[in-house]
């Protein structure tokens, strides 16, 4: 039986594609996702990184879309997702 202290957290797991194709654009995309207490993870190929690292960002192939993973608390999801929205590629 779990202490009367403990909390549970809902993570979502959210997967999308976005556009980060110039520097200006990269910058601005670290610095909103920094805002949130939640993981980003960028993949390209066989390649992994923390979304939050520009120099990660920076060694992958920026040219075209890139998929992007967020996991998040379901309470933050909607601002993330509102606040990244500039970026998404449908």
């Amino acid at each position: 039986m779990a202490p009367d202290n403990l909390t549970f957290r809902r993570v979502i797991m959210k997967a999308l594609m976005v556009s980060l194709n110039s520097i200006d654009k990269v910058k601005a995309f670290c610095n909103e996702i920094a805002k949130f207490d939640a993981e980003f993870d960028l993949i390209s190929g066989r390649y992994v990184i923390d979304a939050k690292s520009i120099m990660g960002i920076f060694s992958l192939d920026i040219s075209k879309p890139i998929e992007l993973n967020i996991h998040a608390d379901e309470k933050d999801l909607a601002d993330i997702l509102a606040a990244i929205k500039p970026y998404v590629v449908e």
